[in-house]
């Protein structure tokens, strides 16, 4: 039985390299203050004073000079708006979402249709940009055509933002799998997007998805279908964030809002791998609680082989401490703990929380 537990660890472990890709986005050093292209930076945001500064002074630092900086303070009820202001950028009062629409997208597509750049890059108010950033994402779209998305790199300071690192190497996962290269239903990470206004608006932008909870995957979505390649790359060393300053609260729901419904855009070769590393991970963590029994041996090479893995991987995906990937059992029980919240909201309420508002399941695409 001990080698059967062993197998099982061992197989999971390896889809997780079977899995991860350092997709990393190039970094372009060369000079850019001077290019022609007009670049409108779009950020929808709500209550965002802690991490708004962070972003807009990233902004400000640009080798690639944006040709506008537009914020659309989302109903927000702290200095958002001011904050804003005090930079000197072009500020939207947003209003709330008319019915069919959700929140973020309504912030969104106000902030486009004020825009008139020729490119268009949707950030989320809690990125960071290295100084090369905008050049090398740029750079990058013009080498591959359509549209691109970075997952940024995770900056966590308190415990309860560690404990997010088994659900960030998962989202990982999803995007820098080999097997979404060619899906069809290809979806975007929507806290960094680029693209080319013509081919926005060829899909008509957030307004074809204007009813859904996850707009970023279904946005990569009307893009591949529309013949518009996707792009996913990880960000480690030009695009960061940190999520979730604001308490583990605002922390559940801004990963279970997302966590059930995500799996909806995935090819089976990829959900079946990433449940199999899952498993994995989970049978080794309870080598914590089986201390003494005669299964603990295989289960502790197992928890130190995921230990070593988690430890490779997490060099690209954040900044976790060293406690959090030796104890990888609290993060696993952390993910487990959304995953079933998810459940909850999706199946249960068919609405999810976030941000006071709550979002209905189930919305519907135009076409």
């Amino acid at each position: 039985m001990g080698f059967v537990i062993l197998f099982v660890i061992v197989f999971g472990c390896a889809c997780g390299f079977i899995l991860f890709r350092r997709n990393r986005l190039p970094s372009y050093q060369g000079p850019s203050s001077d290019s022609p292209l007009k670049l409108s930076v779009i950020i929808p945001a709500r209550n965002e004073e802690i991490n708004l500064p962070h972003l807009l002074e990233s902004l400000l630092q640009q080798t690639l000079h944006p040709f506008e900086i537009i914020v659309v303070d989302d109903c927000s009820e702290d200095r958002t708006r001011q904050i804003a202001e005090n930079y000197g950028v072009t500020v939207i009062a947003g209003t709330s979402p008319p019915p069919g629409w959700t929140g973020k997208n309504w912030a969104v597509w106000n902030g486009y249709t004020r825009s008139a750049g020729d490119h268009l890059v949707f950030l989320d108010a809690d990125i960071r940009l290295a100084p090369t950033a905008l050049a090398s994402l740029m750079k990058a779209m013009e080498r591959k055509s359509g549209v691109i998305s970075v997952v940024p790199y995770h900056h966590t300071v308190r415990l309860y933002e560690k404990l997010a690192m088994i659900t960030n190497i998962l989202g990982v996962f999803a995007f820098t799998s080999p097997f979404e290269r060619t899906n069809a239903s290809k979806g975007l990470y929507g806290a960094c997007i680029v693209a080319s206004r013509d081919d926005y608006e060829r899909v008509n932008g957030h307004s074809s998805i204007k009813s859904e909870v996850l707009d970023d995957l279904f946005l990569g979505s009307q893009f591949m279908e529309a013949g518009i390649p996707v792009t996913n790359y990880i960000g480690y060393g030009l695009v960061s964030f940190r999520m979730y300053p604001h308490g583990i609260r605002s922390e559940l729901e801004g990963f279970s809002k997302g966590a059930v419904l995500s799996t909806s855009t995935l090819r089976p070769w990829t959900i079946v791998p990433t449940a199999l590393w899952t498993l994995g991970l989970l049978v080794s963590s309870s080598a914590l609680f089986l201390l003494g029994n005669a299964w603990a041996w295989p289960l502790w090479i197992g928890y130190a082989l995921y230990m070593l893995q988690i430890a490779y991987f997490i060099r690209y995906v954040g900044k976790f401490g060293v406690l959090i990937p030796v104890l990888h059992a609290l993060s696993s029980l952390f993910f487990v703990v959304i995953m079933l919240y998810s459940l909850y909201q999706v199946v249960v309420l068919r609405r999810v929380a976030w941000k006071g508002r709550h979002i209905q399941v189930g919305g519907k695409r135009d076409r």
